[in-house]
């Protein structure tokens, strides 16, 4: 009976989701209130799938607060689960190019995870569809068919147009198959060094993150290697790490220490993702990892005063977090992990969570060590080639002794 109602109130939710047919949602027509142009959009039909646990409104109207001189939009995220549509979230978006001038909500992409569509105007989104861009294909009823009344002269007819479309398709086959023929005996003669072709970059982030509609809201702070953004990703805050291209050798690096096996830890910054954004001269490098409001220990200590107990829980948790970075550990679950010199070591890279607890950040410098092996042995070069080194051995030293 619980079920029944459940799936009754449902459909009251919903009504605007009728069927499901040759890969297009069938839906009525836009919203009444949406117009053509620019609209303002002032509230969006709010609806929120875990409201249960965010302790939320799970439906109702969202009025639309923001900057004046900026556009306010709606959004829908939906998923297709056998057939059956679960709306993941409603509510208003902020500023976005790719939802101007849009009165509909339209997901055209081809079978994304989850679905996302924004629009303009108010109460756009109580209304969604999928229309994925259709490739143009030929129809064959409206190919011409050319015929001649002479049976006789059909035949050569024929025969000419065939000899006239396969002569150049077949001579270009021998000369792709004869230049073909070539370059292996080439190879074969003179075996070509191994010198990379391209850049080598991170591995294409997963199909979660790579449809999660991901929002820059904020800067937050600007370095020598790029600037940090706060971000959302549907229901969650990340920071987002932007790199121009002519820093990509500082990003490739971070991504690599990321990814080494065994770096998932209580103090060390949890990270989510990396991506390469726009193209050609307009290229960023992004790397997504977990958002921290109480920022950098640089910042927080200049603006409040922490008490003995958490001064020693700020330098206990740091202190920690770097043991781990540089421990060589051979039964990790994860694999063998390395041991690791961040090589830029200090204050400001080191964040505070909400309970004070610090994580290490900011791997752009750092080292990976071979494994089993110990540093001076393999990575003399680590004491001398930074020349801010042994001032930042001041801050680690304070951290221990605290500890």
């Amino acid at each position: 009976m619980e079920n029944g109602r459940r799936h009754q109130t449902g459909l009251r939710r919903f009504p605007h989701l009728l069927f499901f047919r040759k890969g297009l949602w069938i839906l009525p027509s836009a919203h009444s209130g949406a117009i053509l142009g620019r609209s303002e959009t002032q509230e969006c039909t709010y609806y929120n799938s875990s409201w249960e646990k965010e302790r939320t409104n799970r439906s109702g109207i969202e009025p639309c607060y923001g900057d004046k001189e900026k556009r306010r939009h709606c959004f829908a995220t939906w998923k297709n689960v056998s057939g059956t549509v679960e709306v993941v979230r409603q509510g208003c978006w902020l500023d976005d190019m790719n939802c101007y001038d849009s009165s509909e909500c339209v997901e055209r992409k081809e079978s994304p995870d989850v679905f996302f569509c924004c629009c303009e105007g108010n109460m756009c989104n109580e209304k969604f569809l999928y229309a994925p861009e259709a490739t143009p294909q030929s129809d064959p009823h409206h190919s011409t068919a050319y015929t001649t009344s002479n049976p006789f002269s059909q035949k050569p007819q024929l025969f000419s147009t065939l000899l006239y479309s396969l002569v150049p398709i077949i001579g270009l086959a021998a000369v792709v198959l004869f230049s073909f023929w070539m370059w292996r005996h080439h190879k074969l003669a003179y075996p070509a060094a191994l010198v990379p072709t391209h850049d080598p970059g991170p591995s294409p982030p997963s199909p979660i993150l790579g449809h999660k509609p991901l929002q820059l809201i904020e800067m937050k702070a600007r370095g020598r290697f790029g600037c940090v953004w706060k971000a959302q990703l549907l229901n969650d805050v990340v920071a987002v790490k932007i790199f121009p291209i002519q820093d990509k050798l500082s990003w490739q690096n971070e991504y690599e220490i990321f990814s080494v096996s065994g770096m998932k830890h209580d103090n060390i910054l949890h990270f989510m993702g990396a991506e390469k954004r726009n193209n050609n001269l307009d290229l960023e490098l992004w790397l997504i990892t977990a958002y921290h409001e109480r920022g950098s220990m640089t910042d927080y200590l200049k603006a409040n005063v922490v008490s003995w107990n958490e001064l020693c829980h700020i330098t206990q948790t740091a202190a920690r977090g770097l043991a781990y970075l540089h421990e060589d550990i051979p039964g990790h679950k994860d694999g063998h992990k390395p041991s690791i010199a961040h090589r830029d070591i200090k204050s400001k890279n080191v964040l505070l969570k909400t309970n004070l607890t610090a994580c290490i950040a900011d791997f752009g410098l750092a080292l990976q060590f071979e494994a089993g092996k110990s540093a001076g042995d393999t990575h003399g070069q680590v004491r001398f080639e930074m020349g801010t080194t042994r001032p930042r051995l001041h801050h680690v030293s304070c951290l221990l002794a605290a500890s």
